[in-house]
């Protein structure tokens, strides 16, 4: 009767910790994103390959620039600063998570905004576009030296 009940037992802990790595990795992927182990996220629609998080903190776009170019998640050096485009194709209304300064934000939460405004490359005279990823507006600048709640979220075309 023992032995039964110790094969019970096993049986049991086999099936949990199965069926719990399981949901571990559905929580890890999402119809469209894969979050790998390596700080990444492959967008599937796209082939993109995002970081997992931005910059963590207020950053003007000439570093957020910088800090896109240097990133090296993945053993990856290929990083660069996403263009507004591709922001765009991002944001999701259907999904919604609240950032740490407390703005909601509208992106699948394997992508992880700090804050609601991430910089895109496009320049126009002094000003730099930006997605908010609170409101979506399709085409915003700001002036590049301003950083408060703005954010730097580095990606790569490789998969």
């Amino acid at each position: 009767m023992r032995s039964l009940s110790i094969r019970i037992t096993l049986v049991t802990f086999l099936f949990v910790c199965f069926f719990s790595g399981q949901l571990q990795a559905q929580e890890k992927n999402d119809a469209r994103f894969i979050a790998k182990d390596n700080g990444t996220v492959l967008d599937t629609k796209t082939g993109l390959t995002w970081a997992a998080i931005d910059n963590g903190a207020d950053i003007n776009w000439q570093s957020a620039k910088s800090y896109c170019k240097n990133y090296r998640a993945g053993g990856f050096t290929d990083w660069r600063m996403p263009t507004h485009d591709e922001l765009a194709e991002l944001y999701d209304v259907t999904k919604t998570y609240k950032s740490d300064c407390g703005y909601n934000v509208h992106l699948t939460e394997l992508i992880h905004l700090t804050c609601t405004w991430v910089w895109a490359s496009e320049t126009r005279g002094s000003g730099a576009s930006y997605l908010n990823f609170n409101l979506c507006h399709q085409w915003n600048w700001r002036f590049g030296a301003y950083d408060a709640f703005f954010r730097a979220l580095p990606v790569r075309s490789g998969k």
